[in-house]
């Protein structure tokens, strides 16, 4: 998954961000200002960059930290030299619109990938981490302060217009990001008000197979004492849950919310079907 996951990378900047010169966050970002300053090529210093972040990360965070990092510090820089090799000066729309978004869509899938694997980008995710450390600044504020510095210094190389477009990049990658992160993890959380809450248990346990735990409530107004059913059920599940609750209570008070990760009996470990272990932990 790291290797997809760098090979993604490099192809995002291949086709989307050096064609259309669009400017970008990370250490890419600092490789497009040093190669106007100096000539440089990007793939070269990615690659020392991330060196030298690599044994920056060594040495303060430790070894262990490190290790997840060598692959995509290594790789990401080598993917990227090979595809200039291979594929010379290719570019697949002059749309800027249709680059920055595309772009973003592969950089933060790309991203998400590594990190789902439980390794790391390394390059400029070394500097936040080691701040969090040290001076307890979370880890999102820094990486967008790192992130604002790096487009602004780029400006000077283009024209204003062109810093909308890697504001709008950042926001992309992000958003894709947290998309890939959530990915096959978020659930609905249905909970039901009812005067036939056991009826509808039973239907929800024999008809959709899905674990129920009876919450016990009092009404606010009245104080007559009711039940509340409290299940986590997937997406398609969720009108068969409706269906039935409707159809055993048609004036039941229904609640249905999205949660973004379920652990436990059903979800992330396998069903077990004896008695009151259906129930939801």
């Amino acid at each position: 998954m790291v290797l997809v996951g760098n090979i993604l990378y490099a192809l995002s900047v291949k086709l989307f961000v050096l064609p259309a010169n669009l400017m970008s966050c990370g250490t890419t970002g600092i490789a497009l200002v040093v190669r106007e300053l100096t000539g440089l090529p990007i793939s070269g210093f990615v690659l020392v960059f991330n060196l030298a972040m690599l044994a920056l990360s060594w040495w303060v965070l430790g070894w262990q930290f490190a290790m997840t990092t060598v692959l995509s510090s290594l790789l990401y820089p080598l993917l990227l030299e090979l595809l200039n090799q291979t594929l010379g000066e290719v570019q697949i729309t002059q749309n800027m619109i249709l680059n920055v978004v595309f772009a973003g869509l592969g950089l933060g899938l790309s991203l998400g990938i590594v990190l789902r694997a439980g390794a790391s980008t390394g390059g400029m995710d070394i500097p936040p981490l080691i701040l969090e450390k040290y001076l307890r600044i979370p880890v999102s504020a820094s990486l967008w302060f790192f992130d604002f510095c790096i487009l602004v210094s780029q400006a000077f190389f283009h024209p204003l217009e062109d810093l909308l477009y890697g504001v709008l990049l950042i926001l992309v990658i992000s958003m894709m990001l947290n998309k890939v992160m959530l990915l096959g993890t978020s659930k609905t959380e249905v909970k039901i008000v009812s005067q036939k809450a056991l009826q509808i248990r039973d239907a929800v346990l024999s008809r959709v197979d899905r674990g129920v735990t009876l919450l016990h409530g009092e009404g606010g107004y009245l104080h007559k004492s009711t039940e509340v059913l409290l299940s986590i059920v997937s997406n398609h599940e969720l009108a068969k849950i409706e269906g039935l609750a409707r159809e055993i209570d048609p004036e039941c008070f229904m609640i249905i919310s999205r949660v973004t990760e379920v652990w436990g009996r059903g979800f992330s470990i396998g069903k077990h079907h004896s008695g009151a272990e259906q129930e939801n932990r």
